[in-house]
């Protein structure tokens, strides 16, 4: 008995080599279809001849449909299992996703990317879950950072791919390749990936709903979900439009040095740690107040005309609103107190719906103002996060 607990504690306390490369495939298997389209807009706009503010559809789509999923995805995942379903969701997944590569008009494309988003959640959502449920300890913090490392490598990874392999044979084959590292990373978690050994069967859909009003009258909470509304909306609202900028004159990037732009992603890599650092020795709300300004001062420099100034601010931009989103997730927990994954489902739902709104939003500024006009826009949106957090994020045992 005693030593199948110190083999239990050991397990534990120390995620097999290969466990991890199954939590890693998961979040690239997210984030690689998630922002696929984002780096060949400009390719998707003259084959399909529609505007390019309407290609953000193709970006929009699986925001919306994983924002309309999200809530719903922890009660069922405790119904029906982990392993189970991040493999059956990532291997359901490779069929829009080959499909997105013979889409014959633009509404089919868009349709094909919403469905893709029905599955999202139920691999990022379970396999933070699974995490939880696994390990303890550092063991869960090591593991959930190879997680974070899989969907920022993602991330990147399909806004790269897609450029390069556009440029290369065209945006078809691009969006199968996708699609191919797509199926490689479900069989990397079907074999990789242990079946879970603590999970215990929760009927708990109903309880999960009648949790949804009391989170929603928590202002700590609320001014939590306005935050990750307004992150992703400016996440997705700045690299959306910019790639129409750096398409045309007088920069002319065509789709693999608009995904090599996408570089800048990778400072999640290293802002994400030393946020949680930063908001664990100076607070989270001085953390936000340094991340909004450093946002702000990043979109001016991309107001700059010379290509090196103009990445350096996306960079400054993008490794802010990193810094922003992991202070803002670790807030959840704490003002939330219980029922802490009907929570976490309700700010994916905000966090998502601003994603959404991003990519359309500012389509009309952009006709009518260019780059600037997107600026302002974002600009805006980010006062208004330094605003709600200032005033609402305080703890009781912080007054």
């Amino acid at each position: 008995m005693s030593s199948q607990s110190s083999s239990g504690i050991s397990d534990r306390a120390q995620p097999p080599a290969l466990l991890n490369v199954a939590v890693f495939a998961a979040g690239v298997a997210t984030f690689v279809n998630m922002y696929c389209t984002q780096s060949i807009l400009p390719e998707l706009s003259a084959a399909f001849h529609v505007t390019p503010a309407r290609t953000g559809l193709t970006v929009t789509a699986p925001l919306l449909a994983t924002a309309l999923v999200a809530p719903l995805v922890g009660a069922i995942s405790d119904r029906f299992g982990r392993k189970k379903l991040i493999f059956r969701a990532a291997l359901l997944l490779v069929i829009p996703s080959t499909l997105l590569a013979f889409a014959q008009n633009f509404d089919t494309l868009v349709l094909l990317r919403f469905v893709q988003g029905l599955m999202l959640p139920f691999i990022f959502t379970v396999t933070v879950a699974y995490i939880a449920d696994e390990t303890e300890g550092s063991a869960t913090v090591r593991l959930a950072g190879t997680y974070m490392a899989g969907t920022i490598s993602g991330g990147f990874s399909g806004r790269m791919i897609s450029g390069l392999a556009t440029a290369a044979f065209g945006w078809r084959v691009a969006l199968l390749l996708v699609a191919v590292m797509t199926l490689a990373m479900a069989l990397a978690i079907a074999l990789l990936m242990r079946p879970e050994r603590r999970f215990k069967a929760v009927y708990g859909l109903r309880r999960a709903l009648q949790s949804f009003p009391q989170h929603l009258a928590n202002k700590r909470l609320l001014a939590t979900y306005a935050a990750g509304f307004g992150m992703l909306f400016s996440l997705v609202a700045v690299f959306t439009f910019v790639n129409f900028r750096l398409a045309a004159p007088p920069y002319g990037l065509g789709p693999a040095a608009l995904g090599a732009v996408f570089v800048v992603y990778l400072g999640g890599v290293v802002m994400s740690p030393l946020a949680a650092r930063l908001a664990g020795r100076f607070g989270r709300r001085r953390v936000m107040a340094a991340a909004c300004p450093a946002m702000l001062a990043g979109l001016a420099v991309t107001l700059a005309s010379p290509l090196w100034v103009i990445i350096a601010g996306l960079l400054l931009t993008c490794s802010a609103i990193f810094v922003q989103q992991t202070v803002a997730t670790g807030f959840i927990g704490p003002a939330a107190g219980q029922a802490k994954s009907t929570a976490v489902g309700l700010y994916v739902t905000f966090y998502y719906i601003g994603g959404s709104c991003g990519g359309i939003a500012p389509a009309e500024l952009w006709r009518d103002y260019g780059w600037p006009g997107c600026v302002a826009l974002v600009a805006l949106m980010q006062l208004i996060v330094l605003a709600v957090v200032s005033r609402w994020w305080v703890l009781k045992t912080e007054r």
